[in-house]
């Protein structure tokens, strides 16, 4: 590898430096949930809340910037505008971030509770 180039991460290093970009820009009530046995479509949910939607698009953004900076483009972005819940699709990962109202009705954690909630493997 020459000195410029990064070193490819796998997916938990991946996502532990979104988790500390989140927990940056003060995150709160964060979740990692491994859903890789009931899900076909990923295999970690990360889920947090802001505290209003600019905190919510600040911690997207911090997200965003952090995996860019490993070359890492997200497959979509969702909500971004709004602010109330983005949802960012990196495939391997899918990265929720709420306000607490909405993060409240819809329950994720709830639906995907058949998955393994992983988050002290994940919090620094």
């Amino acid at each position: 590898m020459s000195p410029t180039q990064k070193p490819v991460l796998d997916v938990a290093e991946r996502l532990r430096e979104v988790v500390a970009a989140a927990q940056g820009r003060k995150a709160v009530d964060l979740r990692v949930l491994h859903v890789d046995e009931v899900s076909d479509f990923t295999e970690y949910f990360l889920i947090c809340s802001g505290s209003s939607g600019r905190q919510v698009q600040a911690i997207a953004e911090a997200v965003q910037d952090t995996l860019r900076g490993d070359g890492v483009r997200p497959y979509g972005v969702e909500g971004f505008r709004h602010g109330s819940w983005v949802l960012i699709d990196y495939g391997e990962f899918v990265v929720h971030i709420f306000d607490h109202e909405i993060r409240s009705y819809y329950g994720l954690e709830r639906l995907w509770a058949d998955g393994s909630d992983v988050t002290d493997s994940f919090i620094q």
